[in-house]
């Protein structure tokens, strides 16, 4: 029973000694933080989560060491989790409100608006909250719009640029046209010149035509022509006939 009673003790003052040091730690971060050393509050703060993991006001205050730094996203961090431990609704809406603060100034607007929402169910009096909701629900607004008239714009580009490479490609096909016909109408003026250096041999009935245009004396002589013709041939039969 003394066995036992001692170690309920030991965990008494060891709980007791603990909560001081935590203590200790919060009041020097403070100081710090209030002489604007707000590095030197940091490492306070982070000694004083380090003996009590679930302090919520070492946590809260590390997170607003963290902001004056511009660390905001881990800042937010810190305030999330020390609304969660926290059993005080004073130190909970307060952890929402920063929480909602260090996502604004990430330019997080539709995150920050859910905490403020909630900070002011915890506390409706809190005219901070209210208003940094309706700032926050306005830049939102501008925010969409902006992406809207960045996203017509991108569309109008791709649009022109749509139609650039269309004319282009209409360009090109003019050109690969022209250059088409050029070369057939070369094509064609070679072949008229190989049909001039190289005339076609004439038909039965032009050459009878021709014959007949003849004067009485190129008939003559064309007659004699074809007698001498005959009697050659007569001459070939006749040895043939030997």
């Amino acid at each position: 029973m003394k066995k036992i009673l001692l170690f309920i003790a030991i965990i008494l003052v060891s709980s007791v000694l603990q909560a001081q040091k935590e203590r200790q730690l919060i009041r020097e971060g403070n100081k710090f933080y209030e002489e604007g050393k707000f590095s030197e509050a940091e490492i306070s703060y982070q000694k004083a989560t380090d003996v009590n993991p679930v302090s919520d006001k070492a946590t809260y205050n590390l997170g607003n060491a963290r902001y004056q730094q511009n660390n905001y996203e881990d800042a937010t961090n810190h305030f999330k989790r020390a609304a969660e431990m926290s059993m005080n609704p004073k130190i909970e809406a307060k952890a929402l409100y920063n929480a909602g603060n260090s996502l604004m100034s990430q330019e997080k607007y539709d995150e920050s608006i859910p905490l403020f929402k909630q900070a002011l169910r915890l506390n409706p009096d809190d005219a901070d909250a209210r208003y940094n909701l309706a700032y926050a629900q306005w830049k939102l607004k501008q925010q969409q719009q902006q992406d809207q008239q960045n996203k017509d714009q991108n569309k109008d580009q791709d649009k022109d640029q749509k139609e650039d490479q269309q004319k282009q490609d209409q360009e090109k096909d003019q050109k690969n046209d022209q250059q088409d016909k050029k070369e057939q109408d070369q094509q064609k003026q070679d072949q008229k010149q190989d049909q001039q250096q190289n005339p076609q041999q004439l038909s039965k009935e032009e050459a009878e035509r021709m014959l007949q245009a003849l004067t009485g004396e190129e008939k003559k002589t064309l007659e004699k022509l074809n007698e001498k013709k005959v009697k050659a041939a007569s001459r070939v039969s006749k040895e043939k006939d030997w």
